[in-house]
Formats: structure tokens, C-alpha cells, sequence
């Protein structure tokens, strides 16, 4: 018979991050292990339950059916000793906790990482605000929010670095658009800041250009490219479904970076607010530097 005290916690913790980066070679490296001493780990836990957790060959390595099962409770079992070290160490975050962030972050990895979050402090309310970067500065000016994942451009020093990333023209084909003319815009209502640099770039270069359709949400823009109204602005790792990134041109000038922040309402980060920005970076540092969602 097996039980959760057969599990050590460094045997789940190696294959949670097999599970998570598909590579022994990097599970290691984020744990500090050598790739033997992982290969070990998933060894001894697969004679444990008596499964094959993962299909292996010399390019790729997934979770099979078993190991699929075994993940969700090797999560669980490592978050319930978390709680435990947290709750008899007397450190189990409480409180409320106003998170505010930009659809587009929350239709790419930001649910996971919520998800990860509240299951690992449950005595914590978190309240989620979705809203324009713009919309959600002026919350947290207002007291209305505790914490914003949002965007600023080059040169703004208001917030805590998590990543940077270039902007990027999007549609649907770069043949489809005729470089005469004014250029068609598809762009968040104001106030946006992907917007307002999209608008000062195209001035600078001397590009005519018109707005044909305004949004509220990722979603519309999304459908009014999808169309053909026009092209939209993103950054490079939060391209929509179905679009791509369309190359420079003579009317589509190269955009500016942008960075992601995470800005609290007081200068110094407290309690729930605190452990959320460190889950984001820590996600972040995981991904290699990968792009953020």
C-alpha cells in the first residue's frame, strides 16, 4: 500500500519540474541538481508507484497517462507541506489582496500562476481587476488596488522590473495591406499605452494612418484583425490566436520595447501583495527568461 509518506518531497519536487520544463537536463539547473541526480529521483518514484510517469526519447520527454495523475498530486502534496512549514512557522499569509492586470496578460500564463497562488495561501482573498494599463494606474492611484502587473515604457523608473519585450505590428497577412495610404489602426480606447506609442512612432516616421476600430478588450481587437479592418499592437509574446507578427515596413516602422512591472500601492511590498510579485518574477526566472505570457 502507498501513502503520501512514501513520496520524499525532493523525489516530487524533481518530477514537478521535469513535468513543468520537458528536460532533465533542465529540471536540474533549476533545481541546482546534476541531470543523474533528477534521473534518480523519477526512477526511484516510478518503482514507488509501480508506473511509467514519462515517455522518453532522445528529443522530447512528456508525462504519460499515470504521470498526468501523478502531478496533480505531487502539487498537492508539496503545496499541503508548504501550508504546514507556513502555518506552524506562523508566517500563513492572510488578508485581501486587489491584483489588477491587462486581459492580455490573463489569456496567457497569469491564470496558472493565480491558480498556483491562491492553492498555496488559501487564507488570502485575492480579488482580481481586469482593465486597461491606463485604467488600472489610475485604480491604483485611487487606493482601489494593492497590486498592478501592467506596462510603462523605456525610461519609466515607477515599478519593479519583471521583463522587456518589443513591440510588434500584427494582422493577419503582410501582402493583404497596400503600403499607400493612410494605414488602418485596430487600438485600445485611451488611455493605452501600446496605443499611444504605436501613434507617436507613426508620427515621427511621417506614416498617415487612421484609427478603424476601437476596443475595450483584447477580444474585439482580435476579431477586427481577424477581419482585415487593420493591424494592432502587442508585444512580441502576446500575439493573438490566429494572427502573427508582421515585419517592418515602409508604413509599419519599427516599434520601441516596452517592460512589464509589477507596481504596488505603497512603495514597499507587504504581505499578500509581496508574495504575488515574488511568485510572478520567480515564474518569470523558471522560463529562463522566456517571455513572460
Amino acid at each position: 500500500m502507498i501513502n503520501s509518506a512514501a513520496f520524499p518531497p525532493e523525489l516530487l519536487a524533481s518530477f514537478v519540474m521535469v513535468a513543468q520544463s520537458r528536460s532533465f537536463t533542465e529540471a536540474g539547473r533549476r533545481l541546482s541538481l546534476g541531470q543523474s541526480t533528477v534521473s534518480q529521483h523519477i526512477r526511484r518514484l516510478e518503482g514507488m508507484t509501480g508506473h511509467r510517469l514519462f515517455q522518453r526519447d532522445t528529443h522530447s520527454v512528456s508525462l504519460t497517462e499515470d504521470g498526468q495523475a501523478m502531478l496533480i498530486f505531487a502539487q498537492t502534496i508539496l503545496d499541503a507541506q508548504d501550508r504546514a512549514r507556513r502555518y506552524f512557522a506562523g508566517s500563513e499569509l492572510r488578508g485581501r489582496l486587489r491584483f489588477g492586470a491587462s486581459e492580455d496578460f490573463v489569456l496567457g500564463r497569469l491564470p496558472d500562476i493565480l491558480g498556483n497562488f491562491t492553492r498555496r495561501h488559501p487564507s488570502v482573498d485575492l480579488e482580481l481587476t481586469v482593465a486597461l494599463s491606463g485604467k488600472l494606474h489610475e485604480m491604483l492611484d485611487d487606493g482601489e488596488l494593492d497590486l498592478v502587473l501592467a506596462k510603462r515604457r523605456l525610461g519609466d523608473h515607477n515599478g519593479d522590473f519583471v521583463s522587456r519585450e518589443r513591440l510588434v505590428w500584427i494582422g493577419t497577412d503582410p501582402n493583404r495591406l497596400a503600403e499607400t495610404g493612410p494605414l488602418p489602426l485596430v487600438m485600445f480606447q485611451p488611455p493605452s499605452i501600446t496605443r499611444a506609442m504605436a501613434i507617436e512612432t507613426l508620427d515621427k516616421a511621417g506614416v498617415p494612418w487612421r484609427v478603424v476600430c476601437t476596443c475595450s478588450g483584447l477580444l474585439g481587437l482580435r476579431a477586427a484583425t481577424l477581419a482585415g479592418l487593420g493591424v494592432m499592437v502587442q508585444p512580441s509574446s502576446l500575439v493573438p490566436p490566429g494572427l502573427i507578427a508582421l515585419p517592418p515596413a515602409a508604413n509599419r516602422p519599427a516599434l520601441e520595447e516596452i517592460e512589464f512591472v509589477l507596481i504596488g500601492r505603497h512603495r514597499t511590498l507587504q504581505g499578500p501583495a509581496r508574495e504575488l510579485a515574488e511568485t510572478i518574477k520567480q515564474d518569470h526566472r523558471m522560463g529562463g527568461g522566456a517571455p513572460l505570457f
